[in-house]
C-alpha cells in the first residue's frame, strides 16, 4: 500500500509541475502553446507500430531565445522537454513517455547564410533538406544527406542521419561542422568554429549529432556542402537472387568504384513500387545506381559497374539520364515505404534497420530474406547497401497477438545476427526507444556506464528526453 500510495504522490506532484510549467509558458506564449488533444498527438510517434505517447503541452518555438526559456522552465519545475523537427523518425524519438513538453522547433527555418567559398552554410534547425537544397540550387551547391523523408536538418542531425548519397557523401555525422544547442539548464553552447579541422579540446558536435536531443535541443547547424556534379546518370539492373545482388554489391565497393548511390530493392519491393509509383521493372532482386562526376567519368564508371554487374547475374541495364526520369526512379525509392502498405492492408508497419561491415552485406541479408520466407511474413526488404546498410518494413496485424509475437522475434533475430557480424543495431534509424533494449549488447556495460556519466552531467535532472538511447 505504501508504493502505491508513493507512486499516487509523485503521480500529482508532476500533474502539479506540468501545471506549473503551462501556465507560466503560456503567458509568453500565448497561442504558441497549445494543449489539444490533436496537436498533441500528432507531435508523438505517428509512423511506426509503436504506440503514440504524447506531450502534455506543444510550445512553437521561433528563436533561440525561446528555446533557452522553455528549457528553463522545465528545468525549473522538472517536467520533461522533447524536441520536435518534423515528425518523421521511426524509433519513438518524438514520444513523451513520462509527458512534458515538445518543443516544436519547424518555425526556426531560416537559411542563415551560404559561404559559397568555404561550401559551408548556417541554417536554423526547422530548415528541411528540400528548403535547403531549393535555396542552394541556383548557386551550383547542394546538401547531399537524403534520408528520403523531406525531415528537418536538427532532427536529422539529432537522429545522425543517413540516406542515399551516403555511401559517397557520408552521414550527418561527417557534414555538421558545428552546432548550437541548448542544455537541460538553459544555458546556450556553441561546439565549434566553422574551420574544416580543430585539434582544440573535445569534440562536443559529435557528442550532438545522434544524441536524439537527450543532451541537449540543437537550435543552430553549420553544415558541409558539395558541389553540383557536372553530369548524373542513374539507372536499373535486376539479378537472378538477392544473394547474386549483394556480391555485386560488394564488388563494386572493393574495387573502389566511387558510385554516388547503391540501392537494393527485393522482388516484393519491386512490385510494391511498381504498382505504388507506376514503373515497369522486372519483378526481380534490383539495384538502382547513381554516378556523379564530368560526362567522361560517369560514362567510364558506369560501363565498369556494368562489367561487374554482369559477373555476377546482372540483366540488361536500365539507364535513366534525363533529369525527370531519374526523379521518377528515386521518388520510387523513397516511396518505398508508403509502396509497402497496400501489401497487406490494415496492418502498421515497422520499419526498422541494420548495419554490418560490408563483407558480411550478402550473408546478413540473404539469412534475413531466409527468416522472411520461412517465417510466413510480408516484409519487404531495401537498404543503401554501398555501406552495409538495410532496412525490411514489416507488415503487422496489431490485432493479432501471434502476428506481433512474431514480428518481434523476427526484428530480434536481425539485430542479433547484425552484432554477430561485428554490425550495429541501427544503422541511420536511431535508438529512440525501438531498440534501446540492444545497446547493451552492442556497446557492453562500461560503455553503457561512459554514456550515462555523460547525461548525468549534462541533464542532471534527466528531463531531455526521457526514455530514449540509454536503456
Amino acid at each position: 500500500m505504501a508504493g502505491l500510495m508513493d507512486g499516487m504522490t509523485q503521480e500529482r506532484a508532476a500533474e502539479t509541475a506540468v501545471a506549473a510549467t503551462v501556465a507560466s509558458l503560456s503567458k509568453h506564449f500565448g497561442d504558441r502553446l497549445s494543449t489539444g488533444r490533436a496537436v498533441r498527438e500528432q507531435h508523438a510517434n505517428t509512423i511506426t507500430w509503436l504506440g503514440n505517447e504524447a506531450p502534455d503541452a506543444v510550445v512553437f518555438a521561433e528563436s533561440e531565445d525561446d528555446v533557452q526559456l522553455i528549457v528553463r522552465t522545465c528545468a525549473q519545475h522538472g517536467v520533461p522537454v522533447i524536441p520536435f523537427g518534423t515528425g518523421s523518425s521511426l524509433e519513438g524519438q518524438v514520444n513523451a513517455p513520462k509527458g512534458g513538453i515538445s518543443i516544436d522547433l519547424s518555425r526556426m527555418n531560416r537559411i542563415l547564410g551560404v559561404n559559397m567559398e568555404d561550401l559551408d552554410c548556417v541554417v536554423e534547425p526547422g530548415v528541411t533538406r528540400k528548403q535547403l537544397n531549393d535555396h542552394l540550387r541556383d548557386v551550383g551547391l547542394f546538401f547531399p544527406i537524403d534520408p528520403g523523408a523531406d525531415a528537418s536538418l536538427g532532427g536529422m542531425a539529432s537522429t545522425r542521419a543517413s540516406g542515399t548519397n551516403a555511401v559517397r557523401y557520408g552521414t550527418m555525422k561527417d557534414n555538421v561542422i558545428a552546432l548550437n544547442a541548448v542544455l537541460a539548464n538553459g544555458e546556450l553552447i556553441t561546439t565549434a568554429r566553422r574551420a574544416r579541422k580543430s585539434a582544440a579540446g573535445y569534440d562536443l558536435t559529435r557528442l550532438f549529432v545522434g544524441a536524439e536531443g537527450t543532451l541537449g535541443v540543437i537550435t543552430r547547424l553549420t553544415l558541409k556542402l558539395s558541389g553540383q556534379p557536372e553530369a548524373i546518370s542513374a539507372g536499373v539492373c535486376p539479378f537472378p537472387t538477392i544473394r547474386s545482388a549483394c556480391d555485386a554489391v560488394i564488388a563494386t565497393i572493393q574495387s573502389g568504384l566511387p558510385v554516388a548511390r547503391i540501392e537494393l530493392l527485393d522482388e516484393v519491393q519491386v512490385k510494391a513500387c511498381n504498382a505504388y509509383s507506376k514503373l515497369d521493372l522486372a519483378e526481380q532482386p534490383t539495384l538502382f545506381v547513381e554516378f556523379h562526376g564530368t560526362e567522361a567519368g560517369v560514362h567510364e564508371q558506369a560501363e565498369r559497374f556494368g562489367e561487374i554487374a554482369a559477373e555476377y547475374g546482372g540483366g540488361a541495364f536500365s539507364w535513366a539520364t534525363r533529369p525527370e526520369d531519374r526523379s521518377k526512379l528515386w521518388q520510387a525509392r523513397h516511396d518505398a515505404y508508403w509502396a509497402c502498405l497496400p501489401l497487406k492492408p490494415g496492418a502498421k508497419a515497422l520499419a526498422t534497420d541494420v548495419c554490418v561491415p560490408i563483407s558480411r552485406l550478402a550473408e546478413c541479408v540473404d539469412e534475413t530474406k531466409r527468416d522472411i520466407e520461412e517465417m510466413g511474413m510480408v516484409a519487404p526488404i531495401v537498404g543503401h547497401v554501398g555501406d552495409g546498410n538495410f532496412h525490411t518494413v514489416t507488415l503487422v496485424d496489431m490485432d493479432d497477438p501471434q502476428d506481433v509475437a512474431k514480428a518481434k522475434d523476427f526484428i530480434s533475430r536481425m539485430v542479433k545476427r547484425s552484432l554477430a557480424m561485428g554490425g550495429t543495431a541501427t544503422g541511420e534509424h536511431g535508438v529512440g526507444q525501438g531498440k534501446r533494449k540492444y545497446m547493451e549488447a552492442e556497446h557492453g556495460a562500461a560503455t553503457l556506464d561512459a554514456m550515462r556519466a555523460i547525461k548525468q552531467a549534462l541533464d542532471p535532472q534527466g528531463i531531455m528526453n526521457p526514455g530514449k538511447i540509454l536503456p
